[in-house]
């Protein structure tokens, strides 16, 4: 006969690997820097970084 092979139950984490809320396009925002000067657009923008998963994103005010 041949070898057996013990299979283990996959942890939670690994399962739901990459079905996040982020992918989904629920990100979880959280204001980094409230006023900061944009030289180029000539305006003040907020700087905002995901908690999850680390994107940034600018808003021109």
């Amino acid at each position: 006969m041949g070898d057996v092979i013990a299979f283990k139950k996959p942890k939670l984490s690994e399962k739901h690997k990459g079905k996040g809320l982020c992918r989904s396009g629920f990100h979880k925002w959280k204001i980094v820097t409230e006023k900061r000067f944009d030289v180029k657009q000539g305006k003040l923008v907020t700087w905002s970084r995901c908690e999850r998963c680390g994107k940034e994103k600018t808003e021109a005010l």
